[in-house]
């Protein structure tokens, strides 16, 4: 089960129990929906009470809600923008904006002006009036969209901002601060690739910009990667067969042939003279190193055809296991262990 199923399925035992606890869900319900998050849990392997868990798995500042309330809005912005597009006719939509003149861009940036005002005063619904009046004089101004994005993420707004420092990006792809505005509302919205992509595309601009660089700093420490793979790539040796991680596992088996095979097998369960635990030998790197090489050189086939080893192996298939003793007193299969005992490193 990757990662980003498991974050799933914490936010969503995360909300349920927000739900228990505010008293959204009513009394009657409660120990019905914990018995709910209890098998929903122990399904994905997910236990919200292990702190190791809690941490890899939150998504934290962000919540379930807040998440699905961002969808909303973005479905709605693009659902009410796809209709007006559809409503408006041929000629209307593929006319540009007309070029502001002298005094509309005058009056606009007083407009600008009173916004960062309101901004310094922390006033940001009245900032965002001014940039709008801003904007509708002169449309051709990336600054006042940018300035726009930043009310707007100053409240809380991150989507809004967003969609306005595209727009800034959109009327002039050099203008840097609207990088960093998109940047930082992407990574509050928990959007973390989405806001090192921002920064990225900034600093390709402006490649010694502080900002940018400390913003795509942490937006890269941020982003879990995929992991839908059981675990990194197994370790390959010198001559190409796996290699345990454990670097001082094979130091014993290599040291004394016989000795060491035996100490190898009886490690993994073979205690006592009896024979190792089969799903040990299996997962184990030196034996499957060993299985590697001994059908590579010819010798599994020589080895099959050894009456004491066909006699072995059906006895193991009748659940009968041979002990230690009984293996290696055939002289094949202890010279066999005392050569693969000794080539391990």
């Amino acid at each position: 089960m990757s990662e980003k199923q498991q974050r799933l399925v914490y936010s969503i035992i995360e909300f349920l129990n927000q739900s228990i606890q505010d008293g959204t869900v009513k009394a009657d319900d409660k120990e019905s929906l914990e018995v709910a998050i209890q098998c929903i849990g122990e399904a994905f392997t997910v236990d919200p009470s292990d702190k190791e868990q809690s941490d890899r798995l939150s998504v934290k500042p962000a919540t379930l809600q807040s998440i699905f309330d961002v969808f909303i809005k973005t479905r709605d912005k693009v659902g009410s923008g796809a209709q007006a597009s559809s409503s408006s006719s041929p000629a209307a939509s593929s006319s540009k904006p007309k070029a502001p003149s002298a005094e509309d861009k005058a009056q606009a940036e007083k407009h600008k002006q009173s916004g960062n005002a309101q901004m310094s005063s922390k006033r940001y619904d009245d900032a965002i009036l001014a940039y709008d009046k801003a904007i509708a004089l002169d449309p051709t101004n990336a600054v006042y969209y940018s300035n726009r994005a930043a009310a707007h993420s100053s409240k809380g707004d991150h989507l809004s901002a967003v969609g306005d420092a595209e727009k800034a990006i959109q009327v002039d792809p050099s203008f840097v601060k609207a990088y960093h505005r998109l940047g930082h509302a992407q990574y509050s919205l928990s959007d973390f690739q989405a806001a090192a992509k921002a920064f990225e595309r900034g600093l390709k601009l402006d490649p010694n910009n502080a900002s940018l660089k400390s913003g795509l700093q942490n937006a890269q420490a941020r982003i879990v990667p995929d992991e839908d793979d059981d675990g990194p790539p197994p370790l390959v040796a010198d001559d190409g067969l796996p290699a345990s991680r454990d670097t001082g596992a094979g130091a014993g088996a290599g040291a004394g042939g016989f000795g060491g095979m035996a100490d190898l097998l009886s490690g993994m369960g073979g205690g006592g003279g009896g024979m190792p635990d089969l799903a040990s030998l299996m997962n184990n790197p030196q034996m499957m190193a060993m299985a590697q090489q001994l059908a590579s050189s010819g010798g599994l086939a020589n080895l099959m055809q050894n009456p004491a080893v066909a006699d072995m192996m059906s006895r193991v298939q009748g659940g009968n296991m041979p002990s230690m003793e009984e293996i290696m007193a055939d002289p094949s299969l202890r010279t066999l262990a005392n050569q693969f005992g000794a080539g391990m490193q």
